[in-house]
């Protein structure tokens, strides 16, 4: 994992994210090295997320991100170019499953504890 990986994990992780799952995707999507999924408690908590993650984002330097689904805040994507991050409401994630996505090759999937 890489300084980019590492610097999203840990602000997700210090902010109380919940089940956060790295995606390993190099080799295997021509889209991004990575794929991190995480969960807020609440549309509040989704947004906060997403704010402070894109706000320690561009101080590290990685400011030029793209990001999908602010206004309403029930799934928050960020676009680094190299990581995908995808925030949720805990109900809009179980709907849409986007991990089942990857689960196809498992080994490149796997829940992050950083506590």
């Amino acid at each position: 994992m890489g300084a980019l990986e590492d610097l999203i994990l840990s602000r997700l992780d210090d902010d109380k994210a919940q089940d956060i799952v790295f995606i390993d995707l190099k080799g295997k999507s021509p889209v991004a090295d990575a794929l991190v999924v995480a969960s807020g408690r609440s549309t509040r908590h989704v947004g906060a997320l997403a704010d402070h993650l894109l706000r320690s984002l561009k101080d590290a330097g990685y400011g030029k991100c793209r990001v999908e689904g602010m206004p309403h805040c029930d799934w928050v994507l960020i676009d680094t170019g190299d990581v995908i991050i995808h925030l949720f409401r805990p109900e809009v994630r179980t709907f849409y499953n986007i991990e089942k996505i990857w689960s196809v090759d498992s080994a490149h999937q796997r829940a992050v504890n950083l506590s």
